[in-house]
């Protein structure tokens, strides 16, 4: 929400936890590193010698506890990331050593995600990564209190005991997270293994039993959702799928309530760009597609293609971020008939920048953290399709870009029926939102409602789109 720029693992919390993080809530070692360095080079220190312990250790403490006191948190979850031994996790590791005992024994439990590979020839599942791992552990000053095992399936039996007998801990405090088709069942899981009773008896917690109907209730509805629907994915990043996960995750969420099995049929648009991929072939069995985001020059014009033929064809068709910028110049170039127009960020020479630099982002000279981020209110007009999805005037969305639509040609792009209808209630009345009016679903976004997306709050503009989709 405050623009904070991190990882996916941020997102994964965010949607099973359906809540809202701040950029606190992400805490990296150059995070560390450079408070550390500003706060000796303010004098802080007093000209005492700056170590890993205690300067860079008590920072990574002090930025876990104000997390705690912001959300007035009866318990943190902290994830350190990496494996045990490497070096770089080391200063946070200490710090989680030296928090158990200055906060006391009740009030820190140490979880140990270890990998349990089966060797494929026997079937049998290895055990001494996790050992080995654990006696890494030890060495540090951490004894685990729960051992959390990747697996592919289920542990057996004497795996599960062995891990206990060499972790040093109760064979019901070895938790089986073993491989599932829908990763929304791993709580269910771990619930039904006690995750949650061992870590209430081990904080000291007053027990009380989880209700997770809701959760079961999204379960049920994603198993029945078995009618396949087949969207294409367009982007430049389609050789790493992980690149748009938080809008795989949103289709899925708004297709567990249409009742529709979403079947992602990905397409590079550098390959569409260099002629290597026959549209007409590609998408003559998709009901739908997205625009992905991923600015820059690479793939743009690919991209440009299939847009044309999707508007062309009334296939329901959203852009997202950049997506909707190349939909905007598409409309230009293809409707209106402003030859080359483009985007200033593609072609600075363009004599037709539909899509130019946000005024506020003309005097900034610096990359990173310096785009329009986080969420920004949006007005949205009344009788659109984008007001039909959403149900209201006023809504929140999540932002990162520098460029936008072009103010002096709203006029020429409204008279081709590509209405605006949403406008950013911020300084700038950025625009947000443009639909076309005469086709059954083309919507473009400078925003990015996948990030607010959730198992039990799926976006409203997704579930619009799968919802057109689904009728096809």
């Amino acid at each position: 929400e405050d623009g904070g720029e991190t990882d996916l693992d941020i997102g994964h919390y965010e949607r099973f936890l359906g809540i809202n993080l701040s950029k606190k809530n992400n805490i990296t070692a150059g995070q560390i590193y450079y408070a550390v360095i500003m706060k000796e080079r303010k004098g802080e220190y007093l000209g005492a010698t700056v170590q890993i312990i205690p300067h860079v250790t008590n920072e990574i403490k002090q930025r876990i506890k104000e997390v705690g006191k912001e959300y007035n948190a009866d318990v943190v979850f902290i994830e350190i990331g990496g494996t045990v031994g490497d070096i770089e996790g080391l200063p946070f590791l200490e710090a989680a050593r030296q928090m158990r005992l200055e906060e006391g024994f009740n009030n820190v439990a140490f979880i140990h995600v270890a990998l349990v590979p089966t060797l494929k020839a026997t079937g049998e599942q290895k055990t001494k990564p996790v050992q080995h791992s654990v006696q890494e552990l030890r060495r540090i000053g951490i004894q685990p209190d729960v051992i959390v095992a990747r697996c592919e399936k289920p542990l057996d039996p004497e795996a599960r005991s062995k891990i206990a007998l060499f972790s040093n801990v109760p064979p019901e405090a070895v938790i089986s997270n073993y491989d599932v088709s829908n990763i929304y069942e791993i709580p269910v899981i771990l619930l039904n293994q006690m995750m949650h009773k061992i870590l209430a008896q081990r904080l000291a917690l007053e027990y009380r039993e989880p209700d997770l109907s809701p959760w079961l209730s999204f379960l049920e509805k994603l198993s029945k959702s078995l009618k396949p629907v087949k969207i294409a994915m367009i982007g430049k990043y389609t050789r790493l799928k992980d690149s748009y996960m938080s809008i795989t995750e949103a289709v899925k969420h708004s297709s567990a309530y249409i009742g529709v099995k979403p079947i992602f049929k990905w397409l590079e648009s550098t390959d569409i760009e260099n002629g290597y991929v026959d549209l007409e072939k590609e998408l003559e069995d998709v009901k739908g597609a997205l625009i992905l985001p991923g600015f820059g020059k690479r793939g743009a014009e690919g991209k440009i293609k299939a847009i044309k033929y999707l508007r062309e064809q009334n296939i329901p068709t959203l852009g997202i971020c950049f997506g909707f910028q190349l939909m905007v110049i598409e409309i230009a170039r293809n409707v209106i008939g402003l030859n080359n127009a483009n985007s200033s960020e593609l072609d600075p020479s363009t004599p037709h920048p539909v899509i130019a630099l946000l005024p506020s982002q003309m005097e900034i000279n610096t990359i990173g953290g310096s785009m329009r981020l986080g969420a920004i209110s949006i007005k949205l007009r009344k009788g659109s399709k984008v007001y039909e999805a959403y149900g209201r005037e006023i809504i929140s969305e999540r932002h990162r870009h520098r460029y936008g639509v072009n103010t002096k040609y709203i006029d020429v792009l409204e008279s081709t029926g590509f209405i605006v209808s949403g406008v950013s209630l911020d300084n700038e009345s950025v625009v947000e939102f443009m639909e076309l009016n005469n086709h059954l679903l083309f919507i473009g976004t400078q925003s990015h409602p996948e990030f607010k997306s959730r198992p039990l709050a799926p976006s409203p503009l997704y579930m619009s789109f799968m919802s057109k989709v689904s009728l096809l």
